[in-house]
């Protein structure tokens, strides 16, 4: 069989955290992909990638979407939850249906609602609409709060041992954004997940202060969750440098977690992909060195937006 050369897979947020661990993994497999980056001079790593085509857009610019999608016959759809991010992802379904794309794999989020409290939930519906109306055969990727959020706060665990959110001890299934990409490469090469909505947790659901105990286990020193209260940490955000829109985002999600509302366990990513989903303690030991080390300076402390 003759190998393929020519990308049929597009990537948008292919420099962010999941984006690029989904590039990793197609990248391995001996896949080729078209990745759409705003800026190229950020783009070292991706472009390094064996297989990986880079190509400068803006998901604000119709023509730029257009001709990254040339030639294209699946997509992963992904943007930071940003106050434009509804905006901008329409703008991609718009061009995509215009290009007549056989598939869109969209990562949402878990509990996606247009009624929900919280705007990213909201903006994530929205979207999910906009392609369901669009006809492009879709796929939901809809995740819980992700492990790595957890490096937000490596500043603090690394220096002070003590990490901070608002929401009491209620227990969340988190997932390994690896597992989420192993996903998404499994629906963008795989036939099967057209149409389909896929719930994404890890195999348990655990409260922070048990991610600070299985936190101290790996690190081998006592690190301790600090519950804080909504308004405390708006001020942190704040201090963070975190936009106003994103930050009263973020409260909302926490919120949201704090009302139990995130505890549930999904097996589709076993059931996808063949293999456990990570747990935490195997996120905590893989990411063990991290929170030894302070982070650069002028990172998030407090908290991580999703991506």
């Amino acid at each position: 069989m003759t190998k393929q050369t020519t990308p049929s897979i597009l990537l948008t947020g292919a420099t962010g955290t999941i984006g690029y661990a989904l590039a990793q993994q197609l990248s391995a497999q001996g896949l080729p992909f078209r990745a759409l980056v705003r800026c190229l001079e950020n783009s070292q790593g991706l472009r390094a990638l064996p297989g990986a085509t880079v190509v400068a857009g803006d998901l604000n610019d119709t023509n730029s979407i257009a001709r990254a999608l040339d030639g294209i016959e699946k997509a992963f759809l992904l943007t930071n939850s940003s106050e434009q991010a509804e905006t901008l992802q329409n703008n991609f379904v718009e061009a995509a249906a215009q290009a007549g794309l056989q598939q869109i794999v969209k990562l949402s989020q878990l509990a996606a609602d247009p009624h929900s409290p919280v705007r990213f939930l909201r903006y994530h519906a929205a979207v999910e609409e906009k392609i369901k109306q669009s006809g492009i055969p879709y796929t939901f990727l809809r995740p819980n709060l992700f492990m790595q959020g957890l490096l937000g706060f490596r500043e603090p665990i690394a220096q002070m041992g003590k990490f901070f959110a608002a929401i009491g001890d209620a227990a969340i299934s988190l997932v390994d954004i690896r597992d989420i990409a192993a996903v998404a490469a499994k629906a963008l090469t795989e036939a099967g997940h057209e149409n389909k909505i896929y719930t994404l947790t890890g195999p348990e659901a655990l409260t922070h202060q048990q991610l600070a105990e299985r936190l101290s286990e790996a690190l081998g020193r006592t690190i301790t969750f600090i519950d804080v209260t909504p308004a405390d940490m708006r001020q942190a955000l704040d201090r963070a440098g975190f936009p106003a829109w994103q930050a009263e985002g973020l409260i909302e999600d926490y919120a949201h977690y704090a009302r139990g509302e995130a505890s549930g366990i999904s097996t589709a990513i076993p059931g996808i992909t063949g293999r456990p989903a990570r747990n935490f303690r195997q996120f905590a030991q893989d990411y063990a060195a991290v929170f030894q080390r302070p982070s650069q300076p002028g990172s998030p402390s407090s908290a991580v937006a999703r991506e």
